[in-house]
């Protein structure tokens, strides 16, 4: 008699190696930082601006601009890095400053609504 090609079922539950038994569906750590959890998309400007953030982004864009100069214009090695440091002290004050002037324009922008609409 020949047998029937059925799948075979999943029981509800199952064990683990350690003798577990694991209900179905999700069994690891719930997420965290969840919609709930985080802020509205524009909060993020809300802050005001700090040197350690626009020296962060003034150091990844030295790196690359580095990176291109040495690879891409295929440049010594030396002038490379003093062109870089160069650029590393031109946008970090750069940075900050039109972070500055974002978040000052975006902070009267909030006061003047708020006055508009007592």
């Amino acid at each position: 008699m020949a047998q029937t090609k059925r799948k075979r079922r999943s029981t509800k539950h199952r064990g683990n190696a350690a003798g577990q038994v694991e209900a179905r569906g999700r069994t690891s750590r719930a997420e965290t930082g969840g919609p709930q959890q985080r802020g509205k998309p524009g909060e993020r400007f809300d802050k005001p601006p700090e040197w350690r953030s626009a020296m962060n982004r003034a150091a990844i864009a030295a790196i690359i601009f580095g990176a291109l100069s040495l690879f891409l214009l295929k440049q010594d090695p030396l002038p490379a890095a003093g062109m870089t440091a160069a650029v590393f002290c031109f946008y970090v004050p750069l940075g900050y400053y039109t972070d500055k002037f974002i978040y000052e324009r975006r902070v009267r922008k909030k006061q003047e609504e708020k006055a508009k609409g007592k």
